[in-house]
């Protein structure tokens, strides 16, 4: 069967795009083999972890009520501190999101009086409110216990400002700084993990007993080692990105220092019961099952994002990375310039997903977000940033912002049919 008939005959996509397409994939095949052989070391680090522990389908058992000596929750645990290179780790399908398993982490750790300083400038839109730097005074932010909280904008070229962080380490006290590895929604590189190392390295050098806290969504198994390997005391992220593998149905977890991940553990149960309770429900299989698969699933992910920056590369638009740039993180950026362009790209996406094709997703005010935010997400659980999906705030310079795809054909279908709807317009 010709696969260009097929593809233009059920999906209505212009021969020009099919040829666009085609053309760019053939020059991002080198990209290709690099991330199929991250994928590999990462797969045998999964499986090292999951021999390592002896994981059986014993683990997988559900508990209920208290979860007193649940094996599985408290065997995921330790696969992911060996995974992540951490002294221990809190994975838990109770944290709802990456902002409530980030904000966990923060709480657990800051108290009335400490300052917390962000050192990759703004922080994501949706923790905004959990610091206090948006929203009402009284809602329970960090600013309405008492904790001060500075920021050090990045310099033109999106790295951090080493000057301005080592002058606000050395005037006033910080008990933590956070570090943000994506770009959320800016126009900024996303950070590696050694990267983010060496910034931790810089804060240790001036400030040792301050505490370095990284929001590692949308990282994970991209490269085949996290910040908490290179000095971070605590990580985070949501298992319907990354970690979950397209499989896990909710969920977050923490890796770090032991010390503060048990801090974390009081914040999300109680003090003095910590990681000793929480019934896992049955959600045990899946969450190891996601964790498995994380490795592939990734690489499929990465790779639509390479398509897609090389396909948009050769349409005209700036995007970033560049199709042959190594990447950090899932998540691929296109500057649109128009609110129109990038409303028609993201209804493409939407029409390329498996799960709700005849959408039309339209901007909206969204819980969370200081703007009018459009996403397209086609998706088997909802949310689900690891599944193919596109969001942007609708201002200006008007970015788009793509990741996900649980497979890269999938993906690519979704990304050819954001092409090919750019092009008729």
């Amino acid at each position: 069967m010709d696969k260009h008939k097929f593809i233009s005959e059920n999906f209505g996509i212009s021969e020009k795009t099919l040829k666009l397409v085609e053309e760019a994939e053939n020059n991002i095949k080198e990209q290709f083999k690099y991330i199929e052989n991250i994928c590999e070391i990462n797969q045998l680090r999964v499986m090292k972890a999951f021999a390592d522990n002896r994981v059986s389908d014993s683990h997988f058992t559900a508990t209920t009520g208290y979860g007193y000596d649940d094996l599985g929750r408290d065997t995921l645990d330790r696969v992911y501190a060996d995974i992540m290179g951490a002294e221990d780790a809190l994975v838990r399908h109770n944290f709802i999101s990456g902002t409530h398993t980030i904000s966990t982490a923060l709480f657990a750790v800051l108290r009335p009086g400490d300052t917390l300083l962000s050192v990759t400038g703004k922080p994501y839109d949706t923790l905004e409110e959990v610091i206090g730097i948006q929203g009402e005074d009284g809602n329970g932010s960090l600013k309405d216990f008492g904790v001060r909280y500075e920021q050090i904008d990045l310099l033109p070229d999106g790295t951090p400002d080493l000057k301005q962080i080592e002058t606000a380490l050395t005037s006033m006290s910080v008990k933590a700084v956070t570090i943000q590895r994506s770009k959320g929604y800016g126009w900024r590189p996303t950070y590696s993990a050694r990267e983010i190392g060496a910034l931790i390295e810089f804060v240790k050098k001036i400030s040792p007993e301050t505490i370095c806290i990284v929001d590692n969504c949308y990282g994970e198994f991209v490269e085949t080692e996290e910040p908490t390997a290179f000095g971070a005391d605590l990580i985070a992220g949501s298992l319907i990105k990354n970690p979950g593998g397209g499989l896990a149905p909710t969920g977050g977890y923490i890796a770090g220092k032991k010390k503060y991940v048990e801090l974390c553990a009081y914040r999300l149960t109680s003090v003095g019961i910590g990681k000793e309770a929480g019934a896992s429900l049955g959600f045990n299989r899946q969450m190891y099952q996601g964790l498995f698969m994380a490795p592939h699933t990734v690489s499929q992910a990465l790779k639509a994002a390479v398509l897609c920056s090389a396909v948009f590369d050769k349409l005209g638009f700036e995007v970033d990375p560049k199709p042959n740039e190594i990447r950090h993180d899932i998540i691929q950026s296109i500057k649109f310039g128009s609110a129109d362009k990038v409303i028609a790209f993201c209804e493409g996406i939407q029409k390329g997903a498996p799960v709700d094709s005849f959408v039309t997703p339209e901007p909206w005010d969204m819980p969370g977000y200081n703007d009018p935010v459009i996403m397209a997400a086609g998706a088997f659980v909802q949310g689900a940033s690891i599944e193919l999906s596109a969001d942007a705030p609708i201002k200006p310079p008007y970015i788009a912002y793509m990741q996900g795809g649980l497979t890269y054909e999938s993906a690519k279908l979704g990304i050819m049919v954001a092409a090919d709807k750019m092009m008729k317009k």
